[in-house]
């Protein structure tokens, strides 16, 4: 077997451990640049996009009028190009046609800065996936392929590649996508040359017999692969538990499943498990998240990170991917800046004072887990029934509520020498003992126009005595998007009347 992978502790079979994915995201993203092998079958990925603004009067079909046209590396050159945007460093093995495509293919990994041999096939074309899209939405895909074995010198063109740059790696990724270049004997030779290079092997399997694999560190299928090659159904822990563990017994290698919406799952030979759910998010493509997961987590495994961590960050870079549409890369700098603001939602506690930028990250992160942010200010001096009322039916009409309150310097401007009654940390920690409160954040000013600019709300709540127009920053929330609304007020409350109360009983 190929060198070893940080497990967890082992845990008996059927008792696999659910580990938050938050809770490994502590450590900043950095892949230092580490050398990757990647062999695999590699295609031309050609993107046709447009609009439609009218079905052809020649047939009952949308007419898409072509604004641009991009091509990238698809299949292993796609994994190859995540790990470069990742901030690693990739050398891939692949084959091409002696054909226009190829040279297309070729131009594609330079410009994504990978390295590459790319073994010149006489026999047939380079593969090409042409997707057409209006807008986010595909319409139609054309692939051109021919789907036959290679022959035995083209075997040894990519063998003798291997032996060459096997030395210089760190990890090797295998690619399978089924088109022919990973035949029994070009995976027993990559299996064998790691392992005496002592460097861990990731395969990206497409073959229902997982018996071609053996001696993998780690296979990443998704979940229908998984079931394919099992017979067991995939839809819970405990069935991506025994499904993994059939995977594992026939390879020797921990098997890491991906499952969508519910995740991934990691079971090693031992029998141990991890289960760590997704991210929520809008899924507009997952053509190419499983190539962002196997370059991310082997990225992960090769810059000495333990598994957990590195299925994390293959789970947050997955969630970016199908955010996107199309094939896409990941960028080092758009992963790190995911795991900042996930990794920031665990600094404050519900109902906690934040400062502002804290806010921001908090706004940002439950914006991409597409939550409605709502938001409502005041000085709330002295909490009664009335502020009860407006922190209730704000919250009703959104996910998180973040309160703006006033500072003491601003609450004397506005009210007067005698004001507040209590002092800003007092006020806000009785604001945040309410369920409804997700932070409150003090702002200085008069007004919270400035707090509101910077936070871009999705809803934002005064109470009736004011009309839309006269709510401080509802123009800015309307313009980027947001809505504002007002409350009916509680009558007979308000602090100021509660402090004349009391100063008339004294």
């Amino acid at each position: 077997m190929g060198a070893d992978i940080q497990r967890p502790a082992s845990k008996d079979a059927g008792k696999g451990m659910s580990t938050s994915f938050r809770h490994h995201l502590a450590a900043r993203w950095s892949a230092n640049g580490e050398q990757i092998l990647v062999v695999g079958d590699a295609m031309l990925d050609v993107y046709i996009l447009g609009a439609v603004n009218r079905i052809s009067p020649e047939a009952p079909v949308p007419v898409v009028r072509q604004t641009e046209i991009r091509e990238m590396g698809g299949g292993g050159a796609n994994v190859a190009a995540n790990i470069v945007s990742l901030g690693g460093a990739a050398h891939l093995i692949a084959c091409a046609g002696r054909d226009a495509e190829g040279q297309r293919l070729a131009a594609a990994l330079s410009a994504a800065g990978v390295r590459f041999d790319l073994i010149d096939l006489d026999d047939r074309p380079t593969t090409v996936k042409t997707r057409f899209f209006s807008g986010q939405h595909q319409l139609l895909r054309v692939d051109k392929e021919e789907l036959i074995g290679l022959s035995s010198a083209a075997e040894e063109a990519v063998i003798r590649a291997i032996e060459l740059r096997v030395g210089g790696a760190r990890l090797v990724i295998v690619s399978d996508y089924g088109k022919g270049l990973l035949t029994d004997r070009v995976l027993e030779h990559t299996m064998a040359l790691a392992h005496a290079a002592a460097i861990p092997i990731v395969v990206d399997p497409k073959r229902v017999d997982l018996s071609a694999y053996r001696g993998a560190t780690v296979i990443t299928p998704n979940r229908k692969e998984l079931e394919a090659a099992t017979g067991i159904a995939v839809t819970s822990d405990l069935e991506a538990e025994q499904a993994g563990r059939a995977a594992a017994a026939i390879t020797g290698g921990s098997i890491l499943v991906t499952r969508s919406e519910a995740g991934m799952s990691l079971v090693s030979p031992q029998g141990s498990a991890i289960h760590m759910p997704t991210q929520a998010r809008a899924v507009f493509d997952v053509a190419g998240a499983g190539d962002t997961v196997a370059a991310a987590f082997a990225l992960g495994l090769a810059s000495g990170r333990p598994v957990e961590e590195a299925m994390a960050f293959a789970n947050l870079a997955a969630g970016i991917a199908v955010s996107k549409p199309g094939t896409t890369v990941v960028q080092a700098d758009d992963l790190e800046a995911e795991r900042a603001l996930l990794a920031g939602d665990g600094l404050v506690d519900k109902g906690a004072l934040a400062e502002w930028d804290t806010a921001l990250r908090l706004r940002r992160l439950w914006q991409h887990q597409g939550l409605v942010v709502g938001f409502t200010n005041g000085c709330f001096d002295l909490l009664h029934p009335g502020h009860v009322s407006l922190l209730r039916e704000t919250a009703k009409a959104c996910d998180r509520l973040i309160v703006g309150l006033n500072s003491d310097a601003s609450v004397r401007r506005l009210k007067g020498s005698g004001r507040p009654v209590q002092g800003e940390r007092e006020r806000a920690a009785v604001l945040g003992a309410i369920d409804n409160v997700s932070i409150v954040v003090i702002f200085e000013q008069d007004t919270p126009a400035q707090l509101i600019e910077l936070l871009l709300p999705d809803l934002l709540v005064k109470g009736a005595d004011y009309t839309i127009n006269e709510i401080v920053g509802a123009e800015t929330v309307t313009r980027a998007g947001g809505r504002v609304m007002t409350v009916d007020l509680v009558p007979g409350h308000s602090t100021t009347r509660l402090i004349a109360n009391s100063a008339r009983s004294d």
